[in-house]
């Protein structure tokens, strides 16, 4: 007795077809699974056997063998728990129907329930781009992460014997209807309102927010770099539905989205500790996760106390700040995951953090902040499109009660800002202007007489390489964008050079 079933599994963030063969031959009570099973794969016969009698269905007394093919591939997961089971109720005679068309995936508790799994939305997006006409079977708390799927065939399901039931019966299927992104984002708790002063650096942040510009943020401890950095991602503009799936594809396969599936549809604020392995940041291991790059893509990461991560921690962040994503090559598998976000870092400008403090007095030796500030390679530093000295506020103006502009203002004008430069770069598949590359900055952003004179001056005070020229300009024309600006003007190309001043003079 022999059956086929269709399921899935998951690398990194692609699908892969695994067809699941059950075979039922006599001989002495024997389960056994091959196929490059990991252990929670081979682990699943216990949890297969018990859900099946619990299910009110006989589980056979003989020889049964499941192969999960391809042969050459790993499985991972608590997938198969599902496939497995209805393969072998179906080889065992107790279900007779079609199974052509469906692709089951699911875990299964002793008692016969469905429980959700990790991955499922990467692995149904990956096989429905394939072939848009399957059917997938999926457990209940799955069904909330697939609404972006719009025009896919499921058939949730809360239990082994309610798939039964429905596939015997006909089965009635649910049409992912078309998936609607959010006009507006949920305002957060935290608010730029609540930040007294620091008027140059909550411009700096705006500017961050609408061209997608990475910052690092220096000053004297106290001075609200980490407040600052915390109520970005409430300016930022809402995400778009591409934007939603990207997220919630990487949330789904690192098994972070709560129980009942909700999307991620507010951009990703994550804040590692300066402990963190590069593996922690870039994403791997041993079972393939994403990293803390890849769960802040389309967000916003903060590394608070740049200094004091481990040096192959911030090297690896090089690539993947200029490409956009991180690779991860291993003996057996390379896996690329996304990684599009914007980097705030924050530190203090010395050991001790009082360097250039009017009320502190600085303990360190100018050897010892040297050896601080070299900690942040020149490569990295040079990309950073702002390095902004925040300053420690007087009392005077911490005993200000004025609350400052909210967070709702301040987005309003880089929504605005953001549309502008979408309509610029319409077509080239970029969404902001800290995405242009050294031509397409020559293409896109055009100065006035002015502006021209200006940054030529700038090239040899600054000592601006290829790289920081560049990323004037994009700073420069996201400056214009909200200033409503069609051509970058010479006020335009000074303020972009403020937020370069302090890297060009890094060691003095």
């Amino acid at each position: 007795m022999y059956a086929t079933v269709a399921s899935v599994s998951v690398v990194g963030l692609t699908a892969h077809p695994v067809q699941v063969e059950v075979d039922i031959a006599e001989g002495l009570p024997m389960f056994t699974i091959v196929g490059l099973p990991d252990t929670t794969v081979q682990e699943s016969r216990e949890r297969v056997k018990s859900a099946i009698r619990n299910a009110g269905f006989r589980f056979p007394s003989h020889r049964i063998t499941v192969n999960l093919a391809p042969a050459d591939l790993r499985k991972e997961g608590a997938f198969f728990d599902l496939p497995v089971a209805i393969g072998i109720l179906k080889a065992s005679g107790q279900m007779d129907a079609c199974l052509d068309g469906y692709v089951f995936l699911g875990e299964l508790s002793l008692e016969g329930t469905l429980r959700a799994v990790h991955g499922v939305l990467p692995a149904v997006a990956g096989l429905a781009a394939v072939d848009g006409t399957h059917t997938y079977v999926v457990p209940r708390q799955n069904t909330g992460e697939l609404a972006l799927l719009e025009g896919t065939r499921l058939l949730p399901s809360a239990g082994l014997s309610d798939v039964v039931q429905a596939i015997m019966e006909g089965p009635v299927i649910h049409v992912v209807p078309a998936y609607r992104p959010p006009v507006t984002p949920v305002d957060s708790p935290l608010d730029f309102a609540d930040v007294k002063g620091q008027a140059t650096a909550k411009r700096a942040m705006e500017i961050a927010a609408a061209g997608g510009h990475n910052i690092l943020l220096t000053g004297s401890p106290g001075s609200g770099k980490t407040m600052l950095a915390e109520r970005l991602p409430g300016i930022m503009p809402p995400m778009t539905r591409e934007e939603v799936l990207e997220v919630t594809t990487i949330y789904s396969a690192a098994g972070l989205l709560t129980d009942g599936g909700f999307m991620v549809e507010q951009r990703p604020f994550r804040h590692p500790h300066h402990t963190a392995s590069s593996v922690a940041i870039i994403g791997g291991g041993a079972v393939a996760r994403p990293g803390e790059i890849s769960l802040a893509d389309r967000g916003v990461l903060f590394m608070d106390e740049l200094p004091e991560f481990h040096r192959d921690v911030l090297e690896v962040l090089r690539q993947p700040l200029e490409s956009g994503t991180v690779t991860i090559s291993r003996v057996r598998q390379t896996l690329t995951y996304p990684a599009h976000f914007l980097l705030v870092a924050a530190m203090n400008p010395c050991p001790c953090g009082w360097y250039g403090d009017p009320t502190h007095e600085c303990t360190c030796s100018v050897s010892e902040v040297r050896r601080y500030r070299s900690r942040i390679s020149g490569p990295l530093l040079d990309r950073f499109d702002m390095v902004l000295s925040v300053p420690r506020l007087q009392a005077s103006e911490l005993g200000e009660l004025h609350p400052g502009e909210a967070s709702a203002v301040i987005r309003e004008r880089v929504v605005a800002a953001r549309e502008r430069a979408q309509s610029v770069l319409e077509g080239s598949g970029l969404h902001a202007n800290a995405d242009l590359s050294g031509p397409q900055v020559r293409a896109f952003v055009t100065l006035d007489h002015d502006a021209q004179a200006f940054l030529a001056m700038a090239v040899t005070r600054f000592s601006l390489s290829g790289r920081g020229y560049d990323k004037v300009l994009k700073v420069a024309r996201t400056i214009a964008d909200l200033d409503g600006a069609q051509r970058v003007r010479g006020e335009h190309i000074s303020e972009a050079l403020q937020y370069r001043s302090a890297s060009a003079a890094w060691d003095a």
